[in-house]
């Protein structure tokens, strides 16, 4: 068996919450909490208004990164309120949420933008965090697995090996999102498995590997020790648990059982 020494990461999507001060007041609290947590990546996403105010209190540390929540695949051009790798890159951001469930099912965003997205964030030199799931109708009926696959499939399209070992997927099972409800370690680790043999049939094994795979759907305190032992999860995207310094904080500091 394959040892995992794939590194952590636990990341915030803050959603449409917190005002550039509230965002500072939250990253204050958070660092200084969580000042000896050693061997994982901790990764806020804020909403695009707040990652000036974000970026200043990050400063002059590397536990805690920035991501961006979107982006648009185009370098510029008149597309009104939407958002450029490059604007992102100039507050310092490093990843790019991409695909989450409410882009998908809220704003109608389908497979094929989203690997759009997915190759610019690649060429900007972004890492993307490419979001994948199933609605529950979708797993009531047995497709979840087809349905994550098609969602890989336009994801990685087009990446090659190098590109796509850096890459980061999570599953969200859309029925598990700020619902209360979280997939069983049965179902997480079933869905987390899958994806990595197909990563495995897409690329050599060793690349499949060091691609890690988050989970996100109801990540909390007390869930997520539970979570990490799996050997295929490899950190959470965590969205309501994430808004509460004390509660981010818990997760960050959450038993991963990494080498």
């Amino acid at each position: 068996m394959t040892e995992n020494t794939r590194t952590p990461i636990l990341a915030a999507n803050w959603k449409m919450y917190k005002t550039s001060a509230e965002a500072g007041e939250f990253l204050r609290t958070l660092l200084g909490m969580i000042g000896g947590v050693e061997q994982r990546q901790v990764v806020i996403a804020p909403a695009f208004t707040a990652l000036a105010a974000a970026a200043s209190e990050l400063e002059g540390q590397d536990l805690v990164t920035l991501a961006a929540q979107n982006m648009y695949f185009e370098a510029e051009g008149a597309f009104t309120g939407e958002i450029s790798a490059r604007m992102l890159q100039e507050f310092g951001v490093r990843w790019v949420i991409l695909g989450h469930s409410e882009r998908r099912h809220i704003f109608g965003e389908g497979n094929k933008l989203i690997g759009r997205k997915v190759k610019a964030a690649l060429a900007a030199g972004l890492i993307p965090i490419l979001c994948i799931g199933e609605t529950l109708s979708e797993r009531e009926q047995g497709n979840t697995l087809k349905v994550l696959e098609g969602q890989l499939e336009a994801g990685f399209s087009g990446v090659d090996s190098g590109d796509a070992s850096g890459m980061v997927v999570a599953y969200e099972p859309v029925w598990a999102i700020g619902t209360g409800v979280t997939a069983t370690p049965e179902q997480a680790q079933e869905a987390h498995g899958h994806v990595r043999d197909w990563l495995k049939k897409r690329y050599a094994s060793d690349v499949a590997e060091r691609i890690r795979i988050l989970y996100g759907g109801s990540v909390k305190p007390g869930n997520v020790d539970q979570l990490m032992a799996l050997p295929d999860v490899d950190g959470a995207l965590v969205g309501g648990a994430s808004l509460e310094p004390e509660s981010f904080a818990r997760i960050v500091q959450c038993e991963t059982g990494r080498i």
